[in-house]
């Protein structure tokens, strides 16, 4: 296969000239988002959906639970489920802005993919492995992506091409060294599937009380066994991962919605102000009014 002399060199390209702007642009391929970023950024909390992601230029490092991945330019972060993580942008020069291209990845087109493709059977037998890596992007799966987001200058093409390159793609990944954590998650069998379904439950649900005992007979699981294979995928228990989805959610109500402190403590299924606040504080490092005042400040004055 021929490749470009410089994939990423052209990846950077493309993007640099669709993103021209800081911020998360959608593309007119529906399953495609660019990032740009032309200075540091503090540390930001987000919840992470199912996607493919590869930097293209700069440099960016990504917290989930106790691991903190560092990575950059020709490197991908693959997230197969739904994740609460912390991320920070450091070292951009406005001539040199961070670039990143993301594609989502939805379970249908995966499954399709799967009754056509034969999957080894040991690939499904091992332990529950995280629902995110950080691994080197080989030239095959560098090619399909530069394919891909070049469909942006050529829009007639989209509707035909971009879905079979979509495919291609998700078989890099299936057929890569990251292949078996989408198996795990996609497939009926092994434990991390049904922690993919706890995964759903408490994001539809985080508001209510968790019931540890009743959350693992929803997805027919022992509690042991939940905690176990629960931490292994998300690196955090699924307390933690409740926690860290009402603060998420309680921030933003603050900020965007501009709820005050005890209705978006409320919103979110906190029924002490006091624990609120004190949860918040250690996960974000400022109360929640200082903390909403700093980021309503921070905004206006750029």
């Amino acid at each position: 296969m021929t490749l470009p002399f410089n994939p990423n060199q052209e990846l950077a390209s493309i993007v640099a000239r669709f993103a021209v702007e800081d911020g998360e642009f959608a593309t007119p391929i529906p399953s495609v988002t660019l990032h740009r970023q032309s200075a540091d950024t503090p540390l930001q909390h987000r919840a992470y959906r199912p996607a493919f992601a590869v930097v293209v230029q700069g440099r960016k490092s990504l917290t989930l639970g106790a691991d903190t991945f560092h990575y950059g330019a020709g490197q991908y972060v693959l997230t197969a489920l739904d994740l609460p993580v912390s991320t920070q942008i450091t070292g951009v020069a406005n001539a040199t802005p961070y670039l990143c291209f993301a594609m989502s990845l939805e379970s249908e087109r995966l499954n399709e993919l799967l009754s056509r493709v034969s999957i080894p059977r040991q690939a499904l037998t091992g332990d529950a492995m995280r629902g995110l890596a950080v691994s080197h992007a080989p030239p095959e799966l560098l090619d399909a992506t530069l394919r891909l987001i070049r469909l942006l200058d050529t829009p007639d093409d989209i509707p035909a091409m971009a879905p079979l390159i979509e495919q291609e793609i998700l078989y890099r990944l299936l057929t890569g060294p990251d292949g078996p954590r989408l198996l795990q998650i996609a497939t009926a069998e092994g434990q991390s599937n049904r922690v993919a379904r706890a995964v759903s439950w408490l994001r539809s649900n985080f508001a209510q009380p968790l019931r540890i005992e009743e959350l693992a007979e929803r997805v027919g699981m022992s509690v042991s066994s939940l905690h176990h294979h629960f931490k292994a995928v998300t690196a955090m228990s699924p307390m933690q991962y409740q926690k860290q989805l009402r603060l998420h959610e309680a921030r933003r109500l603050m900020v965007v919605e501009q709820l005050d402190v005890g209705s978006a403590g409320h919103r979110v299924g906190y029924q002490s102000p006091s624990q609120f606040s004190r949860e918040y504080s250690r996960l974000y490092g400022l109360p929640p009014l200082k903390d909403v005042e700093a980021m309503r400040s921070a905004a206006a004055a750029e």
